[in-house]
């Protein structure tokens, strides 16, 4: 039982439940970290949406359990490793995705209904649309826009600019495509044997796309920080713009120097420049915002 206890956590994914931090942002930058309600319901939906992104990734691993027992670190999961059955994964996602989607439709209706698309958009994309490219990294995309929404349904919201939308979008997508570059450099000649979309990318063409969104974030979140009406009208949310740029280019150094990003979340929390510049870029934000 405690084999199976600790499988059914692992295939889980904890790791990965980072992602759903978007969810905090309406709260921190419509100026409600401080007040007790809405910093609770906040804490609440980030559970629900861990649970429920739990209850997608047994799902997609259960649709790629044959595909990931071929693949080099993916046949250490739980269910293409054997260490947890088939049956009692999906027993598991159900139970996850019932109990997820009934608190959050008690907790917001509105919020509820949000969760309920996620879900459903990742059930298209686990058996579906995955295997599209570029509409693949899109509903990636569309995933993290929809925690940030997420945590606007939570909240009665007075000053959030729909600008924190539009970089998230092209924030999702440089993560995206680094990821899928990645996965192509570690599956090398056997790529697309593994996974059927790398089959639509080129290491040159991923190349350019990353050029033209990273460009694309930087130039969006800038004219965010003097632009939004919700910010500070001094502009010193401006003094914030060299962390983004930073990050940006150390993401960039990791993927094309380093050949990471297969795991977007494990590296964030790894590399310590890149953890290290969210945080000050995080404190920073908060001190503008609040002070």
């Amino acid at each position: 039982m405690r084999e199976m206890l600790k499988a059914q956590i692992r295939a889980m994914r904890p790791r990965q439940w980072a992602k759903n931090v978007f969810i905090f942002a309406a709260l921190v930058f419509d100026g409600q970290l401080t007040q007790r309600d809405p910093l609770l319901r906040t804490v609440a939906g980030f559970i629900l949406l861990c649970l429920i992104s739990s209850a997608v990734y047994l799902l997609n691993d259960i649709a790629d359990v044959e595909a990931d027992r071929l693949h080099p670190t993916k046949r250490n999961r739980p269910i293409a490793a054997g260490q947890l059955s088939i049956t009692a994964a999906l027993v598991l996602a159900i139970a996850l995705a019932t109990f997820s989607l009934a608190v959050s439709f008690a907790l917001e209706p509105g919020f509820g209904w949000i969760v309920g698309l996620y879900f459903v958009l990742n059930l298209l994309y686990s058996f579906w649309l995955k295997h599209t490219p570029i509409i693949d990294v899109m509903i990636i995309a569309a995933g993290f826009v929809l925690r940030v929404a997420a945590g606007v349904a939570l909240i009665d919201v007075a000053r959030f600019s729909p600008w924190l939308y539009v970089c998230t979008t092209l924030l999702a997508l440089i993560i995206g495509f680094g990821k899928r570059r990645a996965e192509i450099i570690l599956l090398a000649d056997g790529a697309n044997a593994q996974r059927k979309v790398l089959d639509g990318y080129t290491i040159g063409y991923l190349d350019q796309l990353i050029v033209v969104v990273s460009a694309s974030t930087i130039m969006a979140y800038s004219l965010y920080t003097f632009s939004a009406i919700n910010l500070p009208s001094n502009h010193l949310m401006m003094l914030t713009i060299p962390f983004v740029i930073y990050g940006v280019f150390r993401y960039l150094y990791l993927i094309h120097v380093e050949h990471a990003g297969g795991a977007p979340e494990e590296l964030i929390l790894t590399d310590r420049p890149l953890l290290a510049t969210l945080v000050l870029w995080g404190l920073l934000a908060v001190l503008i915002l609040y002070l």
